[in-house]
């Protein structure tokens, strides 16, 4: 279900967001609910990145690697 919500914004900065969603074949407030999904996702990854370390903290090398030994494919 979409809610409406009321952003205030200068005039001249609407007209050229809605000139730039137009140009892009969307809709300004296509272009906010993209905004808005990846701001509220912002963080989630690095939450997931530091569980996936902590689930994997057991693993330690036996010894420092050289740089061309880690770079070597």
């Amino acid at each position: 279900m979409l809610k409406n919500i009321t952003l205030s914004a200068d005039e001249k900065l609407i007209i050229r967001a809605r000139k730039k969603a137009e140009s892009e074949k969307t809709t300004l407030n296509s272009q906010f609910r993209q905004w808005l999904e990846k701001y509220t996702s912002m963080g989630k990854n690095a939450n997931e990145y530091d569980h996936l370390m902590q689930q994997i903290s057991y693993a330690k090398p036996m010894r420092k690697y050289s740089r061309d030994e880690m770079n070597e494919r």
